[in-house]
């Protein structure tokens, strides 16, 4: 079965940035995230997206 969450650090590492970096594009909502219990987790799918939108964003630049 493939993983459909990621912890900060996973997705940071996945992306390339800081793990800051993460969470702050978790705290102004340009990433999806959520809690389970104390813990945060950001969905794959969320990941993915995120990179498709900035994929996007640096064809129309």
């Amino acid at each position: 079965m493939d993983r459909v969450l990621l912890t900060a650090e996973e997705a940071a590492e996945a992306l390339h940035v800081g793990r800051c970096t993460v969470y702050d594009l978790i705290r102004t909502g340009q990433l999806q995230s959520f809690k389970i219990g104390k813990l945060r987790r950001v969905p794959v799918d969320a990941v993915r997206e995120f990179a498709r939108r900035m994929l996007e964003d640096s064809d129309v630049a």
